[in-house]
């Protein structure tokens, strides 16, 4: 077993890490006071080939595999988690599923686009009725010769309103009571689509967060993705690997967390010495350092997992559990060690902790992710 990261994996980390402290951090408190996204640093990404590291270079990427593009949603969520889960509901949610069940001919025109960074996308599956339920959809596709004619809404879009091509799940048979759910690759100048409230949430502020809506919006059948009725296992399946990158930004979150804390626990004086020096504190973040670092581990597996074309399921589900735990109880933990400074804006901890919350609830509460691997234990 290896637990070394190849020459390969090391050269993106550190561009990554490098990026990520020259481009991306000095901004990020401002952006998410003012809950902006920076579209530069989107374009930037694509310069550097981060838009679409997993994919083949005959469709627009790099040719690297999902270790290098948890690694580099881990390092950018170390100093912005907005920026890192634009990166990665771009990837896992929007282009894995073009890759994997899109045609040629799809792969072409939208794929390539969003693995060179031309475009942005975006995932469209929860609906106000329907959250963990997704089989409670109400959106609908009806067929209408070679078209399909949407109509419906979607919540919470990661990278809602920025997104060129969105992908969208609806009901297209009211009375089957399974298949009874179509993908489809929706672009935003579609007539009958728009976009409707930007939501103002507490953390990942600078990363917009939207609904979108659809009246008689008319779809082409050749942007159906995968066969009429195999929705519902296309937005499962795109989930498992999607966990995988929320379960990186979760790790990115602690550790920049646990930087914080570390640094200012070094300067930070309490009774003539430095608190670090304090067994409380030292303990603290001794506890801090090893969930990361299990957190981490577990990350890396499951994306290898899935590098490796084995099944990974159970294993983001268990990523992201753990991970997303971990990131709320370092962040907390950080703000704790920073006593009143931690609870200004003046430190970054404040930040991370918002952000951390998230990781609890999108791409399946932890409640779902118990589920997920408890059923994986009982088919075993």
């Amino acid at each position: 077993m290896q637990f070394q990261l190849s020459d390969e994996h090391e050269m993106i980390q550190k561009m990554v890490r490098d990026f990520a402290k020259n481009e991306v951090e000095p901004t990020a408190a401002k952006r998410d006071e003012t809950e902006t996204y920076d579209p530069s640093i989107f374009r930037k990404m694509a310069e550097l080939g981060l838009t679409g590291i997993p994919w083949p270079e005959d469709v627009g990427g790099i040719g690297s595999d999902y270790l290098a593009y948890v690694i580099a949603v881990e390092e950018l969520s170390r100093v912005c988690a907005s920026t890192g889960v634009t990166l990665s509901a771009h990837t896992s949610l929007a282009s894995w599923p073009i890759y994997t069940f899109g045609t040629d001919e799809q792969k072409e025109t939208y794929l390539r686009p969003l693995a060179e960074g031309q475009k942005i996308g975006a995932y469209a599956l929860t609906e106000s009725g329907s959250g963990s339920d997704a089989g409670g959809m109400k959106t609908t596709a009806v067929k209408a010769g070679s078209e399909y004619v949407l109509n419906g809404a979607k919540i919470f879009i990661t990278n809602g309103g920025i997104a060129d091509y969105y992908i969208v799940f609806a009901v297209t048979d009211q009375e089957a009571s399974s298949r009874n759910t179509t993908a489809f690759i929706v672009e935003k100048e579609t007539p009958g689509f728009s976009v409707g409230k930007k939501e103002s949430k507490l953390g990942i502020r600078s990363s917009p967060t939207t609904e979108i809506r659809f009246e008689d919006c008319r779809i082409h059948e050749r942007n159906r993705l995968g066969q009429e009725g195999e929705g519902f296992k296309i937005a499962m399946m795109t989930l498992d690997g999607g966990r995988n990158g929320i379960a990186a930004q979760a790790v990115g979150i602690a550790q920049g967390a646990l930087d914080a804390a570390v640094d200012y626990a070094k300067e930070r004086k309490q009774f003539g010495k430095p608190i670090i020096q304090q067994q409380g504190i030292a303990f603290k973040l001794a506890d801090m350092a090893t969930a990361i670092e299990a957190s981490r581990l577990l990350t890396y597996q499951a994306a290898w997992l899935e590098t490796k074309g084995l099944p990974y399921g159970k294993e983001s589900a268990m990523s992201k559990l753990f991970a997303g735990d971990t990131a709320m109880k370092v962040t907390t933990e950080a703000v704790q060690i920073f006593g009143g400074y931690g609870y200004t804006k003046d430190y970054p901890v404040e930040r991370y902790m918002r952000d951390a919350k998230i990781t609890q609830i999108y791409e399946g509460t932890q409640e779902i992710q118990r589920l997920v691997i408890s059923r994986k234990l009982l088919d075993m």
